[in-house]
């Protein structure tokens, strides 16, 4: 009996309302809390940054809270400017938090170069040109000079030079290709050619 007359006692009542204000108090205080350090209510809206250099970028998105890092850069594009954002994620038109990254991909200075294989030359045209137009080369000039091979590569040329096996060229430059004519005969270079090396043979005899 003593038990039920505590339960129901002034000074259990009073003390059981205390605790429970204190519970209520408290559960408020940790959903603020809650609230605040993880920003549930807040929305920003990714800006849209194609296009626009670092320093745009930095301006822009300081305006928002928000941060960036570079991921790394993308092969050449020649529809967006030099060092501009070319990619970015989260995509623009999204929602993030306060001091949310955004990681941009930007466009590099210019075409990367490509090296020239070392196995082209005496290759049909057929051949050749399948190889250069996939390793991103634009095919020029066509151009023919006696040898006894038809349509073998003989040279590689750009901008009127001699390209060798091996160097490498801008991605996109045009390359000229001098090919045999077949028509059984060598051209004076090739004759000059088995010149000095008959001449080298009989002096070396």
């Amino acid at each position: 009996m003593g038990f039920f007359r505590f339960i129901f006692s002034k000074t259990f009542l009073i003390q059981l309302f205390i605790a429970g204000i204190l519970v209520v108090v408290l559960t408020f205080i940790t959903l603020q809390w809650l609230d605040y350090s993880t920003n549930q209510d807040q929305r920003i809206e990714v800006p849209d940054l194609a296009k626009m250099n670092l320093e745009l970028v930095e301006d822009r998105l300081d305006e928002l809270d928000l941060n960036y890092e570079i991921l790394d850069s993308a092969n050449f594009n020649p529809d967006y400017p030099r060092y501009s954002v070319i990619d970015q994620v989260p995509a623009p038109g999204k929602f993030v938090k306060e001091d949310r990254k955004i990681y941009l991909t930007l466009n590099p200075s210019g075409y990367r170069k490509v090296q020239i294989p070392d196995d082209l030359i005496r290759k049909t045209r057929r051949q050749v040109e399948p190889t250069l137009r996939s390793l991103g080369f634009e095919i020029g000039e066509i151009t023919y000079k006696p040898d006894i091979a038809e349509d073998a590569v003989l040279e590689l040329r750009h901008e009127g030079k001699l390209v060798k096996p091996g160097s490498e060229l801008m991605k996109t430059s045009t390359i000229d290709l001098v090919l045999g004519d077949g028509s059984g005969r060598y051209g004076q270079e090739e004759l000059d050619s088995l010149e000095t090396e008959t001449e080298n043979e009989v002096d070396e005899f």
